[in-house]
């Protein structure tokens, strides 16, 4: 049975990965010994771990062992209809998708690939009866494999170089290996970074002037889809007017969690500093969370309203946008009794792959649109037209938090920047998440949009980063402290 479990797993599991092999290799006896190698490596591998769960698990191991080619399934579909490699940072996207989101990659495909290759194998598992067996025969098993392994190590001793080189990209298309050992590895990753914050020195407020500082946080909005970055299509016709800055910037990461943190940062580290909120409303600044979305570190304010309790505040309004994270807002804005308020709107417009279902009819300016998730399906052209109608929509958000802004009677700020980017096909590549090191630019190119009601200058900024907002909110509030870095700063003195 283990046998039987591995061929299949061989074969029904590693098309991506033995295409990715094959494009990379130059042929010749090298090419055969690390395809070869490839496929009695994993054929071994998944034996030996097969047969010992089965063995020392029995009824348990067949349960672990069904659940795990249910898993193998779903991630080959998107593997396959996605182009998405099974990393940890993936992983910690999936461990941190609500329904709402998981429920937009729901087609005939996933079931497909979820039924026949998932749930069927499953099946035969719990249902088949196993010999299990002698303990001899278990170590006779077991020693086989691991001489097997031993000699395709052995045989491909002069191509770990090009393994190395590959190991990103072919280890998360290893099943059940990528989405296993990566969630492992995200799992400790966490423990790093959920352990308690570290505070940051005392800021002081240098002034009691009423000022409102606003950051709008992107989902998935790339650069490049701006026109007021040069795109040809018009995308931002009401910011257009509105008298904004438009920086270049590259986020730090390609997926939510870590774009967002590096966003509420004041440096990039591996340590959990204190994040911008908890660090304002600590030194007497009024704090306010708006979400429609997730990921986002621990928040330690009073004022924290993710879409659940802004869908109790505003049960009229339309939850299934973001207009949403506005309703109430210019009311609380003047209810505050504080000289100094940072708003922080966490928005979800432009999250994949359902872009269709992101915005209003009346800004589906740009059709046909795309309305299928299987992306790789798509129509590029319809797949652009629904992204696009998601960056007018954002336009129309920024525009109306300018326009409330505007209104009010004290000085003020708008700064928009993006999580990360997302792909649209370019290359095969759809959505987000490749690691840093392989990612496209349409991953980590993202929009930084200024407004201030005083018309203050702003410098000259070739590329700048996500922990800039950190600091420039700090200097537009007049809030000073030993970590604050004036070249991190957007604001010219």
């Amino acid at each position: 049975m283990a046998a039987v479990l591995s061929l299949f797993t061989l074969v029904a599991y590693h098309y991506p990965l033995f295409r990715v092999v094959t494009e990379n290799t130059d042929g010749g006896l090298n090419g055969v010994l690390i395809v070869g190698g490839f496929a009695l490596a994993m054929l071994a591998v998944n034996f030996l771990v097969y047969y010992l769960l089965l063995f020392l698990g029995r009824i348990v191991g067949k349960v672990i062992l069904a659940l795990t080619f249910i898993c193998n399934g779903i991630a080959l579909y998107f593997i396959v209809g996605y182009e998405v490699l099974i990393t940890d940072m993936m992983m910690g996207n999936v461990f941190n998708t609500r329904f709402s989101e998981a429920s937009g990659y729901f087609s005939l495909a996933a079931v497909l690939y979820t039924l026949f290759l998932g749930i069927v194998p499953a099946l035969y598992i719990l249902l088949r009866k196993v010999d299990y067996g002698r303990v001899g025969k278990m170590l006779k098993s077991v020693g086989i494999s691991l001489l097997v392994i031993i000699a395709v190590a052995v045989a491909n001793m002069q191509n770990f170089p090009w393994i190395d080189r590959n190991a990103t990209q072919i280890g998360s298309m290893i099943m059940p290996w990528s989405y296993t050992v990566n969630s492992v590895r995200y799992y400790n990753r966490m423990q790093q970074l959920n352990r308690k914050e570290t505070p940051l020195p005392d800021a002081t407020i240098t002034n009691q002037e009423r000022e409102v500082c606003v950051v709008v946080i992107g989902e998935s909005a790339r650069r490049e889809n701006f026109s007021l970055y040069g795109y040809e299509r018009e995308t931002n016709p009401l910011l257009k007017g509105d008298s904004v800055v438009a920086i270049k910037a590259k986020s730090a990461a390609t997926y939510t969690t870590e774009g967002v943190r590096a966003i509420l940062s004041y440096k990039a580290s591996k340590e959990l500093y204190e994040i911008l909120p908890n660090y304002l409303e600590r030194n007497g600044a009024d704090v306010v969370w708006r979400s429609t979305n997730w990921g986002e570190p621990p928040l330690h304010i009073e004022k924290c309203y993710p879409l659940k309790k802004l869908k109790e505040l505003y049960p009229e309004a339309d939850a299934r946008y973001d207009s949403l994270l506005l309703e109430g807002l210019r009311e609380e804005i003047e209810q505050s009794d504080k000289a100094k308020m940072l708003v922080v709107l966490h928005t979800s417009t432009s999250h994949g792959p359902t872009y269709f279902q992101k915005y209003p009819t009346e800004f589906e300016r740009f059709t046909p649109v795309c309305t299928t998730v299987e992306m790789s399906k798509a129509d590029l052209g319809e797949l652009m037209n629904a992204y696009d109608n998601t960056i007018l929509y954002t336009d129309y958000i920024l525009h109306s938090v300018i326009e409330m802004l505007r209104s009010l009677e004290c000085r003020s700020s708008m700064m928009f920047i993006s999580d990360h980017g997302e792909s649209l096909g370019e290359n095969g590549l759809y959505m987000h998440g490749m690691p840093m090191s392989v990612a496209p630019a349409e991953q980590y190119e993202i929009p930084f949009i200024v407004w201030t009601s005083d018309s203050s200058a702003i410098k000259s900024i070739e590329e700048a980063e996500q922990y800039h907002i950190f600091h420039s909110v700090l200097d537009f509030l007049h809030i000073t402290s030993p970590i604050y870095n004036e070249e991190y700063s957007i604001f010219a003195k």
